[in-house]
């Protein structure tokens, strides 16, 4: 798994997570405009912590195929 060009072979990085967050944030500007700064904080929080817990399962799921 590759996240910013670089492997993924442990959990994300404070830095990695917020580089995700800036990037996701601009993906979805335009559709979360109507909500507010906080909601908006929240949802972006929310995806993001969603595509780690998703990662962490495929990186699992890859592991157990390994053996």
């Amino acid at each position: 798994m590759n996240i910013g060009g670089k492997p993924l072979k442990q959990k994300m990085t404070l830095k990695q997570r917020k580089e995700l967050e800036a990037k996701l944030s601009k993906a979805v500007r335009r559709n979360v405009k109507g909500l507010s700064t906080e909601l908006q904080r929240i949802l972006l929080d929310d995806m993001v912590t969603a595509f780690q817990n998703r990662i962490n399962v495929l990186m699992t799921a890859q592991q157990k195929r390994s053996y």
